[in-house]
């Protein structure tokens, strides 16, 4: 019996100077895992504070691709940095929101890039499909109209901004007259169908909500107020091209396309009905 006392006290001790060993370990294994992560983040610190990590220039501000209007240097002039600048200290973030603030910019990715370092800017720019016309409130016999630029899904652009930072670029040849708040729900819908059309479209007037009207090649052609008819509208009108051919285009008022299934031709004085005629 004094035996078998004896062998577990004996087993205890050594568990116990085991479980001894095995704090000691963790507390070594500890005090090294703190040196290691400490002396990494001195070394990460180290290496970022380095004179390399460093923005001298708008040089170093890279566009990956996207801007077809705007040339690099214009873009590059956008991000406002004073220089020199550490890479560390750039907010991605931050550069992104002010480019997207840009009218003619859509939509914009920045990221740092680390060898050699500098910054990925990649964008998306508005294209300006339409110059929008408005008359001035108050002006003399609404001769002078507000010019703005528009996109195909309806953003309005400031003209002078769009030539500053663009100098030498065309602009789109398609006009748009009327309130912007008026046709802006309808535009993508409007703009889709004429830019579609084979019969060419200088102007599109929506002044008058019950009657849009198109200046055409043809001449002058009224579609009403019923924008879900305007894709069967511009068919029955590209089956009309050959018209200038019959009549004599300076004697006609207007082409009349309300009813897409009965075409009318206004004359200076004769209303006279058209069929049409599938080229």
């Amino acid at each position: 019996m004094a035996g078998i006392v004896s062998v577990s006290r004996t087993d205890l001790a050594q568990r116990r100077k085991k479980l001894r060993r095995q704090r000691q370990m963790k507390i070594i294994q500890t005090i090294w895992r703190t040196f290691a992560v400490t002396g990494l983040a001195s070394g990460l610190l180290w290496v970022a504070i380095q004179p390399m990590w460093v923005l001298n220039a708008p040089a170093q501000i890279v566009m990956k691709s996207g801007n077809k209007l705007l040339s690099d240097k214009v873009t590059q002039s956008l991000v406002v940095l004073s220089y020199p600048q550490s890479l560390w200290r750039i907010e991605p973030k931050a550069i992104t929101k002010s480019l997207q603030q840009q009218p003619i910019i859509a939509q914009a990715t920045v990221s740092r890039r680390l060898f050699p370092p500098g910054l990925i800017i990649e964008i998306k720019e508005r294209v300006p499909v339409a110059i929008a016309l408005r008359a001035v409130p108050g002006a003399i016999a609404q001769t002078q109209k507000e010019q703005r630029l528009l996109d195909a899904s309806g953003i309005l652009m400031p003209l002078e901004k769009y030539t500053s930072l663009n100098p030498t670029a065309r602009l789109p040849n398609l006009k748009v007259i009327g309130s912007p708040e008026q046709y802006r729900p309808h535009w993508t819908q409007i703009y889709q169908a004429v830019s579609q059309s084979s019969v060419k479209v200088m102007e599109i007037d929506c002044q008058d909500p019950t009657n849009l009207i198109l200046k055409t090649e043809l001449g002058k052609v009224h579609l009403g107020a019923l924008i879900t008819e305007l894709p069967e509208q511009i068919q029955v009108l590209v089956q009309m091209r050959h018209l200038p051919a019959k009549l004599n285009p300076s004697q006609i008022e207007y082409i009349d396309l309300k009813n897409p299934e009965s075409p009318l031709v206004q004359m200076n004085q004769n209303k006279q009905q058209v069929k049409s005629q599938t080229p």
